[in-house]
Parts: C-alpha cells; structure tokens; sequence
C-alpha cells in the first residue's frame, strides 16, 4: 500500500507546500506508522507523518519513537491534526465496523482532506502479503486496487478475504466485486502458459486480459509490482 501511495500520490505531496500524511489506527505497535514515513520521504523528503491511536497506551507506547517530522497522537476519526492532510490511512480500521457505517466513516474523513489530498482505506493479512484498498478523494471513492506478493497467490481470488468492508459482504452472485473476480480467475487460468516463466508474468498476461473487459485504471508499471487498480464505479455495490 504505502509503495503505491508514494507512486500514485508522490506528485500531489510534492506540490505540497507541507505535505503531511496520517496513519489512522496503527495497532499496538508504531512500526506501519515508520514504515509509511521511510516510504513517503522517497516521494518527498518534507514530507511529516501524524500516527493516531485510540487507545492512549499505545499512544504511551509510541511516543518514544517520535522524531523530526514523526508524531503520535490520542483521537479516532475526529482526526486530531492541525490543518487539512494530504493522506490519510486506515489500513485494517473498518474492517470491525458494520457495512453500513463505512460510508459515513468515508464521509467524515474526506472531509479533512486537502483539496487534493487522498483517503486509502483497506484490509490486508497478518504480514501484508494480500491486500485490498479504496482511493477517496474529497468527493468519494475513485478507485479499488488488489494487491498480492504473488508467489503467495494461488488464483486472483484468493484477494476475496481481504476485500474492504465496504465490498467484503458483496462477493456473491449479481454483485460486480464477484464478477470481476470470476472474470481475474478466468484470465489467470488462461495464462497458466506463462507460469514457467514467472508468477510476475502470469499476473501480467492476466491482467492484460482482463483490461479488455474492465476499467483499469493503471499499466504495466503497476502490474509488475503485483497490482491492478480498478475503477471504483465498476465494482461499486449493486444493492443497498
């Protein structure tokens, strides 16, 4: 996630004249939350990142890690920053919620962003091999990318666990979540020809294909680095 977020969102942080990022719900430890300023600072070295926690002991826990440019902080979604960031993540923070109070939980967190800034909520595994996330700008979703260390990936949708909340429930027949996964799996097994040649190359064959019947939104750059990002309007739930 935080490396795609540098490539995608690197030129918006650059134009920043202070760009800051929040990492929202960083879990009993501080180490996502160091990781995504190493990361960030490869796209801008300006760049400052704000860890929120609302549990003040692991607020407690964190404060020892602070440095130039790195923070931690007591609050939930009330955001408890100065002025508006340019990134937000929540990665692994709705997935405890009910479905229907995701949308409302987007809402207020666009609300902070800067006019250019970009909300990235998601869901991965325990040591994020496979991943899922929504890109939100100010005014909504825009886009929904899979991820995968694709050595781990027996078929596309073995990604179907790690769906965001909002998507999670909407794999089922109708639903577009669940026909774009029938149709990844489709092209995967399509290019099981490729597969001496390198996990990397199945994906990317794949993918390919599957460009002929879908919206993506991103290319070759991105699939190599076992991605393909969807536009959010394609698989948008149906009902509700």
């Amino acid at each position: 996630m935080d490396r795609w977020i540098a490539a995608v969102h690197g030129p918006a942080l650059r134009r920043s004249d202070r760009p800051t990022a929040v990492d929202l719900g960083y879990g009993a430890a501080p180490w996502t939350t160091l990781e995504l300023l190493r990361r960030l600072r490869t796209a801008d070295p300006r760049c400052e990142v704000v860890g929120i926690e609302i549990a003040p002991e692991r607020v407690a826990a964190a404060r020892p890690y602070e440095r130039e440019g790195l923070s931690f902080r007591h609050g939930g979604f009330e955001l408890p920053v100065d002025g508006e960031p340019l990134l937000i993540r929540a990665a692994n923070v709705l997935r405890q919620y009910e479905e229907d109070e995701v949308t409302a939980v987007w809402e207020r967190l666009c609300g902070r962003l800067a006019p250019d800034g970009l909300l990235v909520e998601g869901t991965c595994d325990e040591i994020g091999r496979r991943h899922v996330w929504v890109a939100l700008g100010p005014g909504g979703p825009r886009t929904v990318t899979f991820a995968a260390r694709l050595g781990s990936l027996e078929r596309p949708s073995d990604l179907a666990e790690r769906l965001p909340k909002a998507l999670i429930h909407r794999n089922v027949p109708g639903e577009p979540v669940h026909a774009f996964l029938r149709d990844f799996d489709r092209a995967w097994a399509a290019a099981a020809p490729y597969a001496p040649l390198s996990a990397r190359q199945r994906w990317i064959r794949a993918v390919g294909e599957l460009a002929a019947d879908w919206p993506l939104t991103d290319d070759r750059r991105r699939w190599r680095q076992g991605e393909v990002t969807v536009n959010w309007a394609a698989l948008a739930p149906s009902r509700g």
